[in-house]
């Protein structure tokens, strides 16, 4: 089969929607599936011209937040043909809406991964923002959804919260596994990379926050709780690795100087390759106490290289790790982020080495992006090739 993987931009900063992408992308290729990509970004964009992983149509840049673009609809009308399935990433943005219109009354079927956006969390944090997306939904996302030939949910907790968001909801619901690819790296080179990178951390116990610095993902409670729980554990230290986005660092920093630990939380920045790898094999617990998670490939990453997750019980796999006893679950508040790390640094040793063995079957049964890349291809051969409706 030949896929089209559609995508607002191939930004690695814009975090989990392309590396999710990519790596079903490689998944499916080494099952012999044929596979492109096309975003709206700039074709001079500098993430351009470094994306490796497949054939890319930059077709932008995109105008706005929306990310119009005049070229979408006409590429598409002109080259679905050559595909069996366009796999649309992400909503709210023209690359639904531009996909809708090009494919209505072809044989081309399209299929959408919300990754998290209908989540009922939006409404609650940004209630006008949520106002301005229902003033969008019914007569652009809803038909969006309505007419793909499935909406692919990565896991069931994410299907039952889309249900929540807009009361005018109507799609063809499919689950399709998600996750990553085992790391390929070599352990020991890994961790000889981060330790030259940041020398300091030898000798320390790691614990690790990979991700966008934002709020959404309860950066201030992991250092607020950091500072309590560990005030007698010296010897643990906090990485704080990801893109800052939002310009939050510098209030951060100012919180952990403030809590009296600056000297233990060491700023990473974003990392990549070896040093992404290493970080998760030297940490000893990865902390993720998000107030809204989707997926959170981060986390399956952590648990791929045996490393048991600190996590919120608004990140929507939790109910599988907590299952397969790859880590702590607690709410997505300062007291619940302060339980976990308590928790964690009260285990034995004994324990929590049998819960680095949970962590990487966790990951083998239930997070390998190849069962994601075998749903996915099921999924379309189910849903068949029928035309699309016509625009209404």
């Amino acid at each position: 089969m030949r896929f089209l993987h559609l995508i607002s931009s191939v930004d690695a900063a814009g975090g989990g929607p392309i590396e999710g992408a990519t790596q079903l992308h490689r998944a499916l290729a080494a099952q012999g599936h044929a596979g492109e990509f096309a975003s709206l970004d700039d074709p001079d964009a500098a993430c351009v011209h470094e994306f490796r992983a497949a054939p890319l149509h930059a077709l932008g840049p995109g105008r706005g937040r929306f990310g119009y673009s005049p070229s979408l609809q006409p590429w598409l009308q002109a080259n679905a043909s050559r595909f069996d399935a366009v796999i649309v990433n992400g909503l709210w943005q023209y690359i639904g809406l531009g996909t809708r219109r090009a494919l209505a009354g072809t044989t081309t079927p399209y299929f959408v991964y919300p990754h998290g956006m209908l989540d009922p969390w939006f409404k609650k944090r940004y209630p006008l923002k949520h106002l301005k997306k229902w003033l969008y939904w019914p007569w652009a996302e809803y038909r969006v959804l309505r007419d793909a030939s499935r909406v692919l949910f990565t896991c069931e907790e994410e299907r039952l919260l889309a249900r929540r968001s807009f009361w005018l909801y109507r799609c063809k619901e499919a689950v399709a596994s998600f996750g990553t690819a085992a790391p390929n790296d070599d352990p020991a080179v890994s961790r000889d990379a981060f330790y030259n990178a940041f020398p300091q951390l030898r000798g320390k116990r790691v614990l690790l926050y990979l991700g966008r610095i934002h709020s959404k993902k309860g950066c201030d409670l992991l250092i607020e709780a950091f500072a309590k729980a560990c005030r007698n554990a010296p010897d643990v230290h906090l990485v704080m690795a990801g893109p800052d986005q939002t310009h939050w660092r510098p209030a951060l920093e100012a919180l952990a100087g403030q809590s009296g630990v600056a000297e233990r939380v060491c700023w990473a920045g974003m990392l990549s390759g070896d040093l992404k790898w290493g970080a998760f094999r030297c940490a000893q617990a990865f902390c993720l106490p998000s107030h809204q998670e989707n997926f959170g490939i981060a986390v399956v990453e952590a648990l791929a290289c045996n490393c048991p997750v600190l996590i919120s019980d608004k990140v929507n796999i939790w109910r599988e790790i907590q299952h397969a006893h790859a880590g702590f679950v607690a709410p997505d508040t300062q007291a619940g982020t302060q339980q976990l790390l308590e928790r964690w640094l009260a285990t034995p040793e004994p324990d929590w080495q049998r819960m680095r063995e949970s962590a990487a079957q966790c990951f083998e049964q239930n997070f390998r992006m190849d069962r994601a890349a075998h749903a996915l291809v099921r999924i379309v051969h189910e849903s068949g090739g029928t035309p699309l409706p016509a625009i209404a």
